[in-house]
Order: C-alpha cells, then structure tokens, then sequence
C-alpha cells in the first residue's frame, strides 16, 4: 500500500508519526516427521518448560507492575492460570501419549481453547490472546527460540502487527515507540488498556489491508479517530506531533459551567509521585501501600512508614493524598504473613478483614505512622479502610484509630486524625453506604472489585470477561446508590478503579455525582480536557439515561450518542 487511510478503533487519545515496523512471531513449527517421541522423556520436557514459563510470568508481572500499574499487571495472573488450565494439561498429555513431541502437544493442547474463545462475543473472544501468548511462550521455550525484544525498537517506530499479546504490549517503550495498529482486537483487548496506560498512539482491529502496509512506510497512527494514515501529507504529519503531547494542566479543572471536579493520580510505588504531579494530577486518590510490604523477609517498621508517607505528601503540599491501608490476600500475597490457601481468596481474608484479625499489630504500626504523617505534612491526608463489607468492620476500624490516637498521646508523639473513608467495593458497602457514610469524611468507589463482585465475575477468570463490565447498569446504580448515600451524609466520594481513568466515561461519572476520579497518570491531562468540556446539566442526563439501559451495550450507545462526531 502507497497511501491512503485505513481504519479501525482508537484505543488511545493520542496521534504519533513514525516509521513502519512489522513485528511477526516465529512461525508455526513444521509437522513432525514422526510421531515417535518418547513421552515420558517429552513430560519432563513440558514440566521444565512450564516452570520456566512461570519464573517468567512472575518477572513480567513485576516489571509490569512497575512500568504500566498494579491493575494491568493482573493480566499475567490470568496467564498463571492458564499453565494450570485442567483442560490445557489433559490436552498437552493426550497429546504426548500419541507421541508428539512436547513443543507439538502444546500447540495441539491449545488449538481447542483458543478457537472456543473466539467463536464467543464481545470481550471474552479477546482472551483467545491471552492463550496464544501462553501457548507462544510454551514453544518458545521447548524450541530454545530467542524472544523478539520490542523494547529495543528505533526511535520513532510504529508496530504493526497481525496481534499484539499482553508480554508484547508491556515491552514497547512509549519515549522511542511513535504507535502501533494491529489488524485484530478491540477497545478492551489487553493490548489497547496498555496502550491507555502507556498513552502510546494505538489502533487495533485494522483488518486483514493492515498486511498491505509496507516496512518502513511513514505513517499516522490516530489512537482518537481509530485511523491509520499511510504516507501522510505533512500537514497530516504535522498535526499528529502537535497532538502527540496532550495539555498539562497543573491547576485543578472545573466544568464548563464551574462544578469543581478533583483529578488525582493512583500510585503504586513512591517513584511514582514525580511523574504523577508532572502529568497535573490534584494530589493522590490511591495509594497503594502493600510495596512496602512485598520483596522483604519482614515487615517495614513505623518510621520507615512514616517517612514513606511524609514523602507523598510533600510531593502534594497543596493537594491531598489518600493512602489505603493493607489491603492484601485476594492476589496480593506476602510470603512472611503465612497467608491461608483459600478456595476462593477473593471472597476470603483480605483486606479490612486481616487488617482486624491476624494482621491487627501491623494495622496499629501502619496507622501510628499515618497519624504521624498527618500532623507533619505539608499536604492532607486522607486514609480509607479496604474490602468493608459491613458498619461492624468500621466501627472496629475506627475504634483502632481511636485507640492508636490514645496511645500517641500517652507517649507524647505528635499525630493528627487525618480524613477517614472507606473503599466501596463490596455489595455489602453499597447496600449500607448510608451508615458508612455518616461516620467518615469519604467513599472512594473501587470499581476493580466491585464490578467482580456485583457480576459475579472474577477478575482472574477469562472466562466471564464479558460480564465483568464497569458500564452494566446494575455496577451504574451501585455507584449512584454509594454517591447518594455519601452526599446525604456530607461526605464526598471518589472513584479509584480503572473506570476513572477512561475520558469516554468521565462525563458519565460527573453526572453520577463524583467528586473525585482518580486514575494511572497517564492519563490525568486527558480526564482534566474532558471535565472542562462538561456541562453538568447534560451529564445528569446522560447519567440518567445510563441509569435506565439494561444492557453494557445501551449503556455505549448512550454514550456514544453524545459524543461530538459520532
């Protein structure tokens, strides 16, 4: 292909020019010449593989973890599954059984599922890639293949490509990578929330004329208009680096008709703050505290807390910083606290519930050094209680913080009571809301988990992807039902899951009444450009009519209508 446009679905509020490269997997193995292997030596084989696979996983979610955040890292936990996939490992020994080597009963072993994946709807035939990436590392590996290194591109390059699987994604590097476009995928695949997270130009369900595309062709990759411009004018070219970098604004934004509206930045690591405050978010709305727990043979003491803490808030002097405490269990795992093995660890100890139970001194140190921080620190914080599902589990919360106030004091150690919430993230929440509401300064909406919960649809399982969809109305009015509760309380009340982050949503959300949103810094400067452009009026009815849909697809289409050109 010379020139000309091709289209598909934006996935990023970004434009990037650069230059074409095709990025193509190794190939399908050739057949064997015969199936005559020996499957006991080929099991060890596989066994071998398979634990190399997992050492990998565990790394890439780490780095991922670092690089991207906490909530698109919860992918290769989902990977992890897969190796252990019941109907995988009985294929993979069928198949070794008839003789193939281990590298050819994987493929064989993986060809069932993937295609039942892909002959579902909607989201849930996207997790075929989360397959096909398992699958591709398994070969890998039983073949001594060297894996494509996509983080050492040259400057400027655009990825194309027919996939791009989750470990692809997490590679590229946003400061030398211009964009990618994939001729398969969707807004939701894997590949477009890293490319939101990242905010790297993407593209993705192209089509089969993506392949007509040539090696070292210039392009546009327009992630707003979901369009992939080949030898582009340069005007075009032109106009795709000016919006390249999207507005920062370091001020707090209102709405078009003057509602303040609170932009805020999740962070997992304090290496974070900087680029978060750089992006112009308001302060931290999250504040993940479980890496201060995590790689170490023990627990971290009061003042290594307290200063952890005093750094955030200096960072955000004029803003406010909300720490959630310990939330761990569920996926979180810290091998010093002997965690049980649950069934299921979702709908197990976690959270609030350790936090008052066997992990009850850890909960006093954290909250010593958090009392602490707040009278020396320059911002406000804010500290909210995870995983409540009943006014019980806050009462005793808050009887901790009395109690540790009281110690304080005794002691002669300066502290201050900072702002006290509470994570909405259980149907147990949301139905006492009110109660909740009444006795702290704020709700924060994590609609990770309540979404999982409200759709009985578990974040680890691919399987029920489709369900778990922060737009359903039933996740709607729970939402509404907690921004009801806590404004007749006067407590305000913000939103930390991946939903806050989405700019196509924040109108929706403003009309919801949100006080606060809180999302990756990423893409801050985007949610504060859509604020600004909000009339609020027009919000509440968008939110009303969101409200009134049955379905996750009313819901879109709702939105969608209200969109400028759609």
């Amino acid at each position: 292909m010379t020139e000309g446009t091709l289209f598909g679905t934006g996935a990023t509020p970004r434009s990037g020019v650069g230059t074409v490269v095709w990025y193509s997997p190794d190939a399908d193995l050739p057949d064997p010449d015969e199936a005559t292997a020996d499957p006991e030596a080929e099991r060890r084989r596989f066994e071998d593989a398979r634990e190399t696979a997992r050492s990998e996983l565990e790394a890439e979610r780490e780095r991922t973890a670092e690089r991207v955040g906490d909530q698109e890292a919860e992918v290769f936990d989902a990977h992890l599954q897969f190796l252990a996939d019941p109907q995988i490992e009985d294929g993979v020994e069928g198949a070794l059984e008839d003789g193939l080597p281990a590298e050819h009963a994987v493929k064989r072993a993986f060809a069932d599922p993937i295609e039942q994946f892909e002959g579902m709807d909607g989201r849930t035939a996207e997790r075929a890639d989360d397959l096909r990436d398992v699958r591709d590392r398994l070969v890998r590996i039983l073949v001594g293949g060297d894996r494509v290194d996509l983080g050492d591109l040259p400057e400027g390059a655009v990825v194309l490509a027919e996939r791009l699987t989750p470990s692809d994604t997490a590679q590229l590097d946003p400061d030398r990578v211009a964009g990618f476009a994939t001729a398969t995928g969707g807004r939701t695949s894997h590949a477009a929330i890293f490319a939101r997270s990242l905010a790297l130009p993407a593209v993705v369900g192209v089509g089969d004329d993506l392949h007509d595309v040539e090696e070292g062709a210039t392009v546009v990759v327009d992630g707003e208009d979901g369009e992939l411009v080949v030898e582009p004018s340069g005007e075009r070219r032109e106009a795709a680096r000016e919006t390249h970098d999207v507005e920062i604004r370091e001020e707090a934004v209102t709405t078009a008709d003057g509602a303040e509206i609170e932009v805020a930045a999740n962070v997992g690591q304090p290496a974070e703050l900087e680029g978060a405050k750089a992006r112009g978010a308001d302060g931290v709305g999250l504040y993940r505290t479980e890496f201060l727990f995590l790689d170490r043979e023990t627990p971290p003491d009061e003042d290594e807390q307290y200063e952890t803490y005093l750094e955030a808030l200096e960072t955000f002097p004029d803003g406010r910083v909300v720490v959630r405490t310990l939330d761990i269990g569920g996926d979180k795992q810290i091998p010093y606290l002997e965690l049980p093995e649950e069934e299921n660890p979702f709908l197990g100890e976690r959270g609030i519930r350790r936090s008052l139970g066997p992990d009850a001194d850890l909960f006093e140190t954290q909250l010593r050094a958090l009392l602490r921080a707040a009278a020396d620190g320059d911002g406000r914080l804010a500290v909210m209680f995870p995983l409540v599902a009943t006014p019980e589990e806050l009462t005793a919360a808050l009887e901790t913080v009395d109690a540790v106030a009281d110690a304080l004091e005794e002691e002669g150690v300066d502290y201050a009571i900072p702002e006290l919430g509470v994570m909405i993230e259980t149907p147990g929440a949301v139905f006492t809301a009110p109660e909740l509401a009444e006795r702290v300064d704020f709700l924060s909406i994590g609609t990770n988990d309540l979404t999982q919960y409200v759709m009985a649809a578990a974040r680890e399982n691919e399987r029920v992807a489709e369900l778990r969809d922060p737009r359903h109305p039933a996740v709607l009015r729970a939402v509404a039902r907690a921004v009801e509760a806590a404004h007749e309380h006067d407590a305000w009340i913000g939103m930390c899951g991946e939903m806050a982050g989405d700019p196509e949503l924040t109108e929706l959300l403003v009309g919801l009444g949100l006080d606060e949103l809180s999302m990756s810094a990423v893409t801050v400067p985007d949610v504060k450009a859509a604020v600004e452009a909000i009339h609020t009026d027009e919000a509440a009815e968008l939110a009303s009519a969101a409200l009134e849909a049955t379905t996750s697809v009313q819901v879109t289409e709702r939105i969608e209508s209200t969109t400028p050109d759609q």
